[in-house]
This record gives structure tokens, sequence and C-alpha cells, in this order.
């Protein structure tokens, strides 16, 4: 049946693979939040990012354009003050637009360090903010504790004392209740760095610490040497920042559940993460590869007031669906996957320490995936995802010198 125009939140964060929440099965992630969203509505078990790399993703995921189209090819290109986004579009439906935290998309000295207060005070013009009427946030800086905000009510950059998730959710929160937000409805993207390294920064979640011994390593993370030291290291921080990520996302959903119950407006919830990360899977770190750990992407949707699941939809879908999915939303309809493969890409190759070393294309369908070597390229990677899920073949060396590895799907785009 048709609804009336929901509010919508996107809930953006960075890193965070599809397999690290509870309610999928893993072991070391504790995410009650994340968990009791997905029991109220649709995890897409198949979401992919269409570029394993934050500018990349966020420049399409924003404008439903993929990378370069979208004017986005490499890692420093910002996102064009004239690109149309997704706020541009439900503004012009009737929504008031707000955006808080990370932007990733704003032109940067490639000089400057990527880590530290230099990209978390740099000042995002107005006409770079993509359209949103009400904007807080920072470029970047990967601060997880203590952020730079600055925006539409703070013209000079000011240091807010915290954990970087909870002051966004908290200051996002305190927009949504405003009284002027009962007049129309409303769009609001929280776009969270964690749990991007540094994955020893530390968390305020007193429960939220790991042992490196008692993480449980995935089967393709290679054992006995540095590789599986190193994953160990990094996924105690890294759970550490899932767990208290989580616990911030849910004060938010919970006051955003209060609203609805009293008797708001309906609101939609979005939670994604614009890639993954390695963590020692292949013996490869960070982002950027074509493996599941980088592109697969957590998708969880709910409808509140109401109910769509709990339901797993394991059909192909992408984050760059996702401003269709809200425009469907705001004018009454409703959205579905076509089932049509996902396309993924790396546009460029970015220069940084451990990220994929060249540029690849490919298609992730319903238990199958394939990557080429370039855009029209030789083939480099067919999985069968449902017979390997893990892609254990690769465990055997480096790929470059293969024309194909691993099994040929069942069928194919």
């Amino acid at each position: 049946m048709p609804f009336a125009q929901p509010n919508i939140l996107w809930i953006v964060t960075t890193q965070w693979r599809a397999r690290a929440m509870g309610h999928v099965g893993d072991v070391n992630a504790r995410t009650p939040a994340l968990d009791r969203l997905a029991a109220e509505g649709v995890s897409y078990g198949a979401a992919v990012t269409p570029h394993p790399f934050g500018p990349f993703a966020r420049a399409a995921l924003l404008t439903g354009v993929p990378c370069p189209a979208n004017g986005v090819r490499d890692y420093y290109d910002p996102l064009p003050d004239d690109a149309r986004t997704i706020a541009h579009e439900l503004a012009a439906r009737g929504y008031a637009t707000a955006w808080f935290g990370k932007w990733h998309l704003a032109r940067r000295d490639p000089a400057a360090p990527l880590v530290g207060e230099t990209h978390a005070r740099m000042v995002v013009p107005p006409e770079s903010r993509g359209g949103f009427a009400f904007w807080e946030g920072f470029e970047g800086g990967f601060l997880l504790n203590d952020p730079w905000l600055h925006g539409t009510r703070l013209p000079d950059p000011v240091c807010v004392p915290g954990y970087q998730s909870d002051i966004l959710c908290r200051r996002a929160e305190a927009w949504q209740s405003e009284p002027a937000r009962t007049d129309r409805p409303w769009f609001s993207v929280v776009s969270l760095e964690a749990p991007h390294p540094p994955y020893d920064a530390p968390t305020p979640e007193p429960d939220s610490s790991c042992d490196p011994r008692e993480i449980v390593l995935d089967p393709n993370v290679p054992r006995g040497g540095e590789v599986e030291a190193r994953a160990r290291r990094e996924l105690a921080g890294y759970y550490a920042h899932v767990a208290a990520t989580d616990a911030a996302i849910g004060r938010l959903l919970a006051a955003v559940r209060a609203r609805v119950s009293a008797g708001g407006r309906a609101t939609s919830v979005v939670f994604f993460s614009v890639h993954g990360d390695m963590h020692g899977a292949h013996g490869r770190f960070r982002k950027g590869w074509p493996h599941d750990e980088s592109v697969r992407v957590p998708l969880i949707t709910a409808r509140w007031p109401g109910a769509d699941g709990p339901r797993i939809d394991h059909r192909p879908v992408s984050l760059i669906d996702l401003p269709a999915q809200a425009m469907a939303w705001a004018e009454n309809r409703v959205w579905e996957p076509n089932g049509a493969p996902a396309e993924i890409s790396m546009p460029s190759i970015v220069h940084l320490p451990h990220q994929c070393d060249r540029v690849w294309s490919g298609w992730r369908g319903e238990g199958w995936k394939v990557v080429n070597e370039a855009p029209g390229g030789r083939p480099w990677l067919v999985f069968d995802l449902e017979q390997d899920p893990w892609e254990m073949e690769n465990l055997a060396g480096d790929p470059r010198g293969a024309s194909i590895v691993a099994r040929a799907p069942r069928a194919q785009a």
C-alpha cells in the first residue's frame, strides 16, 4: 500500500565489513543495535560497494552515478560543485536535508597527512557540500576521538570532546528533534569514520575491548606468521570500535523509534558502509581489492512503524542504488532490487600503503563474481561464491600471473 512521505535516515560507516555483525554469525562482533535493526527490516546479503575506496564510493552513492562519470576519477578528485546529488533530488520533493560527519569529497592537498588535524580542520565551502541545506562535519582526518566540526552553524572548526560516533549521532538526533522538523519530511545522513583505522584509538565503552589472542580468524587468513599477528592486533581494535559505534547508533535509533511510537512521521532507516577491509584475508590488508572482504558491505533497511522483517535478500544490490531507493520512498513507491549483477570497479590506483595495486572492473551476482583487469581487460578472477565462500584458491599465491583463478560461476551476466 502507498505510505506517506517518510523521514529517511542514512547511517554511513567506513571500513565496516559485511560479516562484522552478530546476527550474521561473526562471533567477534558485539552489535546488539544492528542485530535489532536487522530483526525489524531487510538485510541484503549480497550488497556491494560500487568502488571499494572512500571518495569513489561516496561520490557514487550520493549521485547514483559511478566513477569516473560523476567527476571523481582519482583519490584526490573533489566531487564537482555542480554534481546533482540525492540531497538535491529530495529537496525538490519537499525534504529538509542535513549531513553530519565525514565528507571526504572536497578538494584536498595530496601532500598533507591523511591522519590528523590538517584534514580534520579543513573547511569545506558551502558550494562543495553536495546540496545539503544543513551541513555539519569535517573533510577527514580519522580522529575517532575529539573531532573538529564546522558547517552551517559553525563557521570555524571547533573541537568537540568525546567519541566521534557518539558526538555525530547526538548532534544528528538534536537536529532531527527540533520543532521545525515536524513541518516536512527530512533526509539526514550520519557519516561515521569508525571502524576505520587507527584501530588503536581508545573507545568509550568499558566492555568493548578485545584480546587479540581471542579473535577468531576467518579461514582465509594465513596462519603462523606476521600476517596472523598483525590481523589479530588490528582486529582487536577494529571490533572494539565496532562495538562502541554500534552503541552510539543504538542510542540514535532508540530516539528515532521513540518519536515514531509517539505518533511522529514514519521513518525509513538505512545502515551501510562505504567499503570493507581485508584484515589479513589472502595475506592482504586495507581495501581496494576485489575480494568480498573489501567489496561486500553491510546493508540493512527498516521502516517504522511496521516491519519488513526479519528478512534476508540475497539479490545483488549496490550502494549506487540507494538514491533510487530514497526517491522511491519519497514518491510513495515500493523499491526492490532488480536482481541484475552489481557492477564494481577501482577507477584508478590509490598510491597509499597496502592498497590495491591496479585498476580493475567486475560484477557480483547471486553466488558468483567475475573480475577483469581494467574495464574491458582480460579476466583476472572468477569465483563461485556458493561453493567457495572464502575464495580459498587465492591463498596459493599472487593471482596476477593467472588468467583465471578459482572455479567458473554457474552463470554470468
